[in-house]
């Protein structure tokens, strides 16, 4: 018993069993974390072409080893991707927003710079890197079994404020915006809610359950294929827009009156 007590009180038994905390963490944190249907496997090769793509179009911003980059004056360049998963990847690539046209307060949608085996090669090259989110299959994207009301009511209480209740889309603090759902694949619109791209928060299954996720996406491609049945939409920006309209309208009428009555008068 004393020589056990002794070795309680070596000089390294508080680094051992901080060592032991860390391990047990990290084991823990990568057993309950949760993690999407992956569409696909990756295969070496894969990796290795992703790998090739990366450091030639995105190692300039985002370092040789994806580790991220600043500059001298201590502002990113681009942020690290160790542990964003092959989603962001697929979304950030697929949506034509990386690499990025020109620097800016966010990163537009454009049409793609790579096809789409490539998009795959540099997800698998990402994915490499560290657990993250992975692309969503077919299963997780079938609305036959979607309910849209639901979809419509997640929507309106998470993402109205930002987006607008219709998906428009409306602008943010410092030249930033929540861009338009309007024409925005399925997958994708799963992917940014699975890796809060840019200003979007995060929800993953713990905030929104994957099923809870095809409502959503159900919602929106359901308001894409209904249009406006109300008449002119107006762009969908509510009250500010209808109301401009009006008094655009109404005092045109009335300037116009007021020129008439005057003519005649004379």
């Amino acid at each position: 018993m004393k020589a056990l007590a002794a070795r309680r009180h070596h000089p390294l038994a508080f680094v051992a069993i901080l060592l032991l905390a860390l391990v047990a963490t990290g084991g823990l944190y990568a057993a309950f974390q949760p993690r999407s249907a992956q569409a696909e496997s990756y295969t070496q090769d894969d990796v290795d072409k992703g790998e090739d793509l990366f450091l030639a179009n995105c190692a300039s911003c985002h370092g040789t080893n994806a580790q991220g980059m600043q500059d001298d004056s201590g502002n990113t360049l681009g942020p690290s991707l160790i542990g964003v998963g092959a989603a962001a990847v697929d979304f950030q690539v697929g949506t034509g927003r990386m690499p990025m046209q020109n620097s800016g307060a966010q990163a537009w949608r454009k049409p793609p710079q790579m096809n789409d085996e490539q998009t795959r090669q540099l997800a698998a090259y990402v994915a490499s890197l560290g657990p993250g989110p992975s692309v969503p299959d077919e299963e997780a994207l079938d609305s036959k079994d979607a309910d849209l009301e639901n979809g419509g009511n997640i929507f309106r209480v998470n993402c109205a404020m930002c987006h607008n209740a219709a998906g428009a889309g409306g602008a943010l603090t410092r030249g930033k915006f929540a861009p338009s759902l309007s024409g925005v694949e399925s997958k994708h619109i799963y992917e940014a809610m699975e890796t809060g791209p840019q200003n979007m928060p995060v929800f993953n299954d713990d905030n929104i359950s994957a099923s809870d996720k095809r409502d959503v996406v159900a919602y929106l491609k359901a308001l894409d294929e209904q249009g406006s049945p109300g008449g002119i939409s107006l762009g969908s920006f509510g009250p500010v827009t209808e109301g401009l309209y009006a008094w655009t309208i109404v005092l045109s009428l009335l300037v116009g009156c007021a020129v008439w009555l005057g003519a005649k008068a004379k």
